[in-house]
C-alpha cells in the first residue's frame, strides 16, 4: 500500500472507530508499518487540516470527528479532471490559495478508482507560470471578507495614482483571470472595486463592518451586469419557500 493510500485508509479506519480513539500500536499492526510510520502519517494528516487529535495517558490514542471528514466520492473521470483543472487556475494569486491547496488534498484522499487516476494523469501534464503575489495583502482581504471586518488599505489605480482608503468588504468579484475586492469605501462614500494585484498593502482591523448588498454596489458600474458562477449553485444557500398561510 503507497502513503497515499493509506493516508485515506488511515482516515476511514479512524472514521469506523469514532467516537472511540485507537492507539499507535494498534493502528501500526492494521497496516503493517512501524509506530513511527503511523505518527507521521497522523502528523500529515493534522497539517493538512483534517480533524484528527490525539488522547494523552491511559487508555487515549487517535480519533477523529466523523462529522467533519469527507467519504468517498465517486466521481466520474470527467468530474475528476474538471476539478484537477480548477485546481490548477488557482494560482498564489487566487483568494484563498492556500486553503485551496489543504482543500485538494482531501478531495484526493476521498477519490477512488478511475476518477483518482484521471485526476492524477490530468494533474500530470498541467503547468504554469507562477505569478508575484503579495501573500500578506492576499491574507488580510480574506480574513476581512471571512470575518466581515474593515480593512485598511493602499491601492494604486490604472493610471498610477495612489491612495490609501478604509473599506468595508462586500465580496470578490472575478473577470477576465483577475480577481477584484468589491467594498464600500468610506474614504469615497461609495461602493468601488479594488484589483488585488493593485493593492499594495493592506491593513486588518477588529472593527465590525456594516453588511453591504454585493449588487448594489455594483449598480451603475461597469460590472453591474455581474451574476454568480452557476458552478458554486449548489454552494448557495437555499431561501426556503414561504408556507402558504392556514385558512
Amino acid at each position: 500500500m503507497n502513503r497515499t493510500a493509506r493516508l485515506y485508509a488511515l482516515v476511514e479506519e479512524l472514521r469506523a472507530a469514532a467516537p472511540r480513539s485507537l492507539t499507535v500500536g494498534a493502528l501500526a499492526a492494521r497496516f503493517e508499518v512501524s509506530t513511527r510510520t503511523v505518527q507521521r502519517d497522523l502528523q500529515a494528516l493534522m497539517e493538512t487540516g483534517v480533524p484528527v487529535r490525539t488522547t494523552p495517558g491511559r487508555g487515549g490514542g487517535w480519533s477523529i470527528d466523523p462529522d467533519m471528514t469527507l467519504p468517498p466520492i465517486h466521481f466520474t473521470p470527467e468530474e475528476a479532471s474538471a476539478l484537477a483543472a480548477a485546481l490548477a487556475a488557482a494560482d498564489a494569486s487566487t483568494p484563498y490559495a492556500g486553503a485551496v491547496r489543504t482543500a485538494a488534498q482531501k478531495i484526493a484522499a476521498a477519490m477512488t478508482g478511475p476518477a483518482s487516476a484521471a485526476a492524477q494523469e490530468l494533474a500530470a501534464r498541467i503547468v504554469t507560470l507562477p505569478s508575484p503575489s503579495d501573500t500578506t495583502v492576499r491574507t488580510a482581504v480574506e480574513r476581512a471578507l471571512t470575518t466581515n471586518t474593515v480593512l485598511r488599505l493602499s491601492y494604486t489605480d490604472a493610471a498610477g495614482n495612489d491612495s490609501d482608503r478604509v473599506v468595508e468588504p462586500a465580496g470578490l468579484l472575478t473577470a477576465d483571470g483577475r480577481w477584484y475586492l468589491i467594498a464600500w469605501c468610506r474614504t469615497r462614500q461609495a461602493g468601488r472595486g479594488f484589483r488585488l494585484d493593485r493593492i499594495t498593502a493592506a491593513a486588518p482591523t477588529t472593527e465590525q463592518a456594516h453588511p453591504h448588498d454585493l449588487t448594489e454596489l455594483l449598480r451603475g458600474s461597469a460590472a453591474a451586469g455581474a451574476m454568480q458562477p452557476t458552478t458554486l449553485a449548489p454552494l448557495t444557500p437555499r431561501l426556503e419557500k414561504p408556507k402558504a398561510p392556514l385558512r
